[in-house]
């Protein structure tokens, strides 16, 4: 079992990476992913993660407190609002914008809503 959770770790992991050159690929949360996997696999690449001086913070700061910062807050919303908009903007079914607007707002009440740090 330690060996499929260290294998998810270095998905995440890498998937985070990405995230640092893509703009549309989040970072965080792939690291938020890949520190727990390592948490029940590695404790060492675990605190590397932790111990980061850029991405320690956000990942230290959510499981401490649920907390997100305000700017990460603004750029979910606005990346999710695009997102709706842009299908809107391609023709989608009218059904479908409607469902990804109703799981945007429920997921950015969420995201909005954590304490902030």
């Amino acid at each position: 079992m330690r060996t499929l959770w260290y294998g998810l770790g270095l998905i995440a992991l890498g998937l985070g990476i990405v995230g640092i050159a893509l703009p549309v690929v989040p970072t965080v949360p792939f690291l938020l992913l890949a520190a727990a996997a390592f948490a029940r696999s590695s404790p060492r690449l675990e605190r590397r993660i932790m111990n980061h001086p850029t991405y320690g913070p956000p990942v230290r700061a959510w499981r401490e407190r649920g907390a997100i910062s305000r700017l990460a807050k603004i750029w979910a919303t606005l990346a999710m609002a695009c997102g709706v908009g842009f299908s809107l903007f391609l023709g989608m079914p009218l059904w479908v914008v409607v469902a990804q607007a109703m799981i945007c707002t429920a997921i950015g009440a969420y995201v909005v809503t954590r304490p902030e740090y």
